[in-house]
Parts: structure tokens; sequence; C-alpha cells
């Protein structure tokens, strides 16, 4: 039987390529700190490595016309990604599970065992040369179309969207991304280093474990560096009211209360089971807020209250986290684009009227496409002529060359999540 860290692996790949899912954030619960390790490392190959590990085996079938079964893709996936790219993976083990895993009813393909197993143990006879023929075939097949468009838009507005660089882009977002984290209280754990030049974050050290039992006590929170730097907006005045609008899972919300003590926050989130997620992180981290679960539209429709400071985080094709999720490209289908960019123009219009004169208004998402940013700063800009730009954000956080109202680092430099975001004041 497969080890639970390959099973765990297995299902998740099931769940992408064979339903469209996403992979959760708990899909290795359950698995052991090394198993998890493991887990990880290989679902992160496969899932960045998947065109050229299916167009390694096509070749190699003796009918290439014919496509072969998901769990048959899944083991050969797995256990190429091993033999390539996992040096610390024995090669018959390598072999021997993804071989197991072929002959599971669910997740492989039975009369695929001897296929797999042939083709694994021929790749096995010389792993330098496996790689190389891997590494080999080109990057572009590990990319979509979909893909392909994000990687423009991102580089678009810093004037650089040549071939070299759409590939250099490629090649930074095919590396895991170090995690980044803030600490609420204390000091941080020997576990994490201070990051050089955002002041307040944090990251892993190399080599080190996930500091969870910090994390669990409430005295750190793990934040993209993105975000933390969005959260750091330069404002003088002092709320008495805000609004945290799509707050779940809280780390936005954390940072309002760090930063305004004082003010009353209102969290909104529309899903139950996240709201409670919500309420309980922001409980662990001692932060004062009333969390409401309502549609934020609907919420802001009935509600006779108006707010000093509005952060609008609004859901999005997430298409700015390749780099942390990638599975993306592969799901992307599924995106609606279209109902996301009315659902954000929609929440917009519902949250502009309800900033108070002399308020702040700050919209993100993490996504480069101009449909989710840009277009809705310029629909804004001809809309609502009683909003006018703030310049909250440092040079070197937008794409002019001094301070900006207008939140996008530069793909290229920048290390963290690809974020659009822009402020505006009311007069």
């Amino acid at each position: 039987m497969p080890t639970p860290s390959r099973i765990a692996a297995a299902r998740a790949l099931h769940g992408v390529f064979g339903a469209g899912h996403r992979v959760g954030d708990r899909w290795d619960a359950g698995l052991s700190s090394e198993d998890a390790g493991l887990a990880q490392a290989l679902l992160g190959l496969c899932l960045r490595h998947w065109g050229r590990l299916q167009a390694y085996v096509k070749p190699r079938l003796k009918d290439q016309s014919r496509s072969l079964p998901l769990g048959s893709q899944v083991a050969l996936a797995m256990g190429l990604a091993q033999l390539a790219w996992m040096d610390g993976v024995a090669a018959h083990a390598a072999v021997n599970e993804a071989v197991e895993l072929a002959a599971d009813p669910v997740l492989g393909f039975p009369p695929h065992k001897g296929l797999v197993n042939a083709l694994l143990r021929r790749g096995a006879e010389n792993r330098q040369l496996l790689r190389a023929d891997l590494e080999a075939l080109p990057a572009s097949l590990d990319r979509t179309p979909f893909v392909n468009a994000v990687l423009q838009a991102a580089l678009e507005p810093h004037h650089v969207p040549g071939k070299a660089q759409v590939e250099a882009l490629w090649a930074k977002l095919q590396t895991p991304p170090r995690p980044a984290f803030r600490v609420l209280r204390g000091e941080a754990p020997p576990e994490l280093e201070a990051d050089p030049q955002l002041d307040g974050c944090w990251s892993l050290r190399a080599g080190e474990a996930f500091p969870i039992p910090w994390l669990q006590s409430g005295a750190g929170m793990v934040q993209d560096r993105s975000s933390q730097a969005l959260m750091t907006f330069r404002w003088e005045q002092n709320p008495f009211r805000i609004l945290d609008a799509c707050a779940a899972p809280g780390g936005k919300t954390t940072s309002l209360g760090s930063r305004f003590p004082n003010s009353f926050i209102t969290a909104v989130e529309r899903e139950p089971r996240r709201a409670d997620r919500l309420r309980k992180n922001l409980e662990d981290r001692c932060v004062k807020a009333a969390v409401v679960i309502a549609e934020v539209t609907d919420f802001l429709a009935s509600t006779t209250g108006t707010f000093d400071l509005i952060i609008l985080d609004a859901p999005c094709s997430g298409s700015g986290t390749l780099q942390k999720h990638p599975e993306l490209p592969w799901i992307a289908g599924n995106i609606d684009l279209e109902r996301l960019s009315e659902l954000q123009r929609d929440l917009l219009r519902a949250a502009i009227p309800k900033l108070d004169p002399g308020g702040l208004l700050i919209y993100a998402v993490c996504s480069w496409l101009p449909e989710e940013g840009d277009h809705h700063r310029a629909w804004v800009r001809s809309a609502h002529t009683e909003l006018q730009p703030a310049l909250v954000w440092p040079a070197g956080y937008g794409v002019e060359s001094g301070a900006t109202s207008f939140f996008r680092p530069h793909p290229l430099t920048w290390d963290g999540e690809g974020f659009q975001a822009f402020a505006w004041t009311k007069r």
C-alpha cells in the first residue's frame, strides 16, 4: 500500500485534474511533519511540471493516439517527479510506490500496473538523464492560455512584456515561495529571520520547521509579504469606524486592530465557516472586532452607519497567487472572470456611498488581471468625481517612480503575491 504522503498527494492531484478543485488549505492534515514535507514537495513538483511529465510519457506509449486514464497519469507523474527531482527518495521506493498506486482501484488504474512499472524502471536506470530529458522539454508545456495572459498582464504596466521577461517571470513563479509571518506579541521564534526590506515582516529560515506552536499561541500569524506591504499604507488620520469587507481569515483585520486599537472595527464575512475561523483567529490574537456574517453588499445596503476607513479585499481569480497555488493554471477554465469583475464592481458601488468625507477607501485583489483592478480604477475615476487618489504607498510599490495610489509592485523584483490595490479619499 502506498505511504500516507503519496496517497495524500495523489488525492490532491485527482481533485485538481479530475474535479477541477483547488488544493485546500488542509489537504495534508493528519500527516506527520515528515510525511507532510514529502507530500508537499511531491505535489508541488507534479503540479509545476504536469505538462512536461505527460509530454515525456506520450511518445513512450505503444498507442500514442489514446489518452491515459487519470489514475495512470497520476501514478506516472508522481513516480517520474520523484526519480527526476527528489534525490533523497530511493529509486526502488519511487518505482514501487507508484506501481502500488497504479494498482489502487480508486486512485490508480490497475490494468496499467505493468505499464507504470516498465516506464518508471526505464527512467530509473539513469535519473540524471531523466531529469535532463524532462527539463529539455519546453517550459511552455506547463502553461495554459490563462497563464500566458496573466504573465503578460503582470508585466505590461511596467513596460516589460517581452518574451525574455515572460520566461523570467514564469521561472520565478516555479520556485515555491517562502512563507512570511507577522509577530503580534513578544519575540519572533528562532525559526524566523527578519525581512531586510519590509519592516515587521519575517520569513522562515532555510531548513527550519514551520513554527506551528507559536502560531497556535496567537503570538504571530502567517501573512503574505504583499498583504503586509499593502497594510503599511501611510495615512495620518485616526479612524473611529473601520470596515474590513470580505475579512476572513483575518490577517488584515488583525493589522487594523494593531494599528488602530481604539477604533471600532466591523469585519464582514459571508460564509459561516470562514466567519467562525475569522472569529477564532481574532480571539486568539486579542483583536477586538464585530464579526458580521452577511454578503457585503447586503450589509452595506442595510446599515445606516458610515465608515472612516474601508478595506475592500474583494473576491478575485487569485491570478497573482500562481507561485503559491501551482494548481491554478490547470483549473483556470472554471474561473468566471466576467462574473468576478461584476461582483467587484458591485462591491465598489455599495462601499463608496458608505465612506465618510475625508475617509479612505482601499480596494485590493490578489490578481494581475486588469479586469479585476486597473479597469475598476478607471471606472472610479470617471464615475465618482467626489473621490480623489490618495498617495498612501511609498516609491517602489507602484508603477510610478514616486509615492503612489496604485499598489502594484514589479513582479520580477518583488517577492510576494501579485497584488493590485488602489486608494481613494472622499472630498
